[in-house]
């Protein structure tokens, strides 16, 4: 959308972790209001339109535009949506980019060092929906567990391991869902 410019476009007016998208990683999207892209999002329409930053902001949230907004994922889980938006309201912007950078520093530590060339959207999933205490644990099991003459698939099955066994106790599927 032209002229679509956000202060910290690495999280979405709707509350998706841009920053933790594979087709952010990937160089494919700006990230919300990063510039041209999200032509087609109503939402970023009306945030620019109410000239709001996150709808968490604006008086009329939650409105019709989130009516099932969480049934399905696209490129990133939006299972954490809301939740997210609504912690952002709670704690406000800088405390959230803070937490958000760091997810975002820690999926790039897993895609650099335990990525088999097999878990680049696992791993997006995983950092996005597991709390960051989880996360942090993970990332330190990881670096304690992992020794130089392991091969790439066995650090990417390590990491997937921890995840899964976080996201269970978190009782949560890293599993994208898919539009019926």
């Amino acid at each position: 959308m032209k002229d679509f410019i956000r202060e910290y476009p690495l999280f979405s007016l709707c509350g998706l972790n841009c920053g933790l998208c594979t087709m952010h990683i990937g160089g494919l999207c700006p990230g919300c209001g990063g510039g041209d892209g999200n032509q087609s999002c109503a939402i970023a329409r009306c945030g620019k339109e109410r000239g709001v930053e996150f709808c968490i902001h604006c008086g009329d949230y939650p409105c019709a535009k989130y009516d099932g907004i969480d049934d399905y994922d696209s490129f990133i889980s939006h299972l954490s949506q809301k939740q997210d938006l609504e912690k952002l309201g709670c704690i406000g912007l800088d405390a959230y980019r803070l937490e958000l950078d760091e997810k975002i520093t820690m999926l790039a530590a897993l895609l650099e060092r335990y990525n088999d060339g097999r878990h680049k959207s696992p791993f997006c999933t995983a950092v996005n929906l597991l709390g960051i205490e989880r996360l942090r644990v993970i990332m330190t099991t990881l670096g304690t567990k992992t020794t130089p003459d392991m091969t790439p698939k066995e650090k990417a099955a390590l990491a997937s391991q921890l995840m899964e066994a976080a996201a269970t106790e978190q009782e949560v599927s890293l599993k994208l869902r898919k539009k019926k």
